[in-house]
């Protein structure tokens, strides 16, 4: 590791939020000739589905003709490297793409999925599938080469700089997974997230209008809202996702 890179991977973990941390990492990433990048992350895996989309953690600098049909169209549940990524930890060259191919082992969603990559420019790189302690949380990153190289110019490059880009995205996903995340749509505001921190300490709904000064009414709306946010039946279950998310129990700004 060169101290270029330990100085920035040390002012990377200082980072206290999910923009500045993402910048950071794609013009990284696009030193090493990756200059589009597709993150995500769900808690909530089954064993037929990733979850909720409207609850995954996604960052992405694609342009959005490409990243609104891939995650919003459904793509991403016929890709196969995401398929690669969830039976997978680890790094994979998209190589295999060309492989399974040849060897007809693609499906026809799968190859639909491949043709509209390749008609949005998605042609060479590598996926990185995180592991997980949990069966039902699962991240990886997608990293696409830039315009003009070609697979094998990423296998080289990969060759040599290959442990340093792995690290590199270690530690971002760690990383984002300490930092607050709000989807669309799902911010709660300051008394929803109080009220919900409260509830996490054990507390009733009478404890915390005494605690809040407000009256029981006015937390039992505060909390049906946080539900309505956060998407969620039960307060139990919002505050697991706000836990989830790090909307509870987090510093100030």
């Amino acid at each position: 590791m060169t101290p270029d890179l330990r100085s920035w991977l040390i002012s990377l973990t200082q980072v206290d939020n999910v923009e500045l941390l993402w910048a950071m990492h794609c013009e990284r990433m696009a030193d090493y000739g990756f200059d589009r990048l597709l993150y995500g992350f769900t808690r909530f895996r089954t064993a037929h589905s990733l979850g909720d989309p409207n609850d995954f953690v996604i960052l992405t600098n694609h342009d959005p003709s490409y990243s609104d049909v891939f995650i919003e169209e459904g793509h991403y549940s016929h890709g196969p490297m995401v398929k690669w990524a969830l039976d997978n930890n680890g790094a994979c060259s998209w190589r295999i793409l060309g492989e399974m191919a040849e060897k007809g082992l693609l499906t026809t969603k799968e190859r639909r999925v491949m043709e509209f990559n390749l008609s949005k420019g998605v042609k060479a790189g590598y996926s990185i599938s995180f592991r997980s302690v949990s069966t039902r949380a699962k991240g990886a990153i997608a990293l696409t080469a830039r315009a003009g190289l070609t697979q094998r110019d990423v296998d080289l490059v990969w060759d040599q700089h290959g442990d340093d880009i792995q690290l590199i995205n270690n530690i971002v996903h760690l990383k984002i997974l300490s930092l607050p995340y709000t989807p669309p749509n799902r911010t709660l505001t300051r008394r929803q997230r109080e009220a919900l921190q409260w509830v996490g300490d054990g507390k009733t709904t009478q404890d915390i209008a005494q605690i809040m000064g407000l009256t029981q009414a006015t937390i039992e709306k505060h909390l049906r809202l946080a539900r309505d946010a956060l998407n969620v039946e039960t307060t139990a279950q919002a505050v697991l996702k706000a836990a989830f998310q790090n909307q509870m129990f987090v510093l100030e700004a």
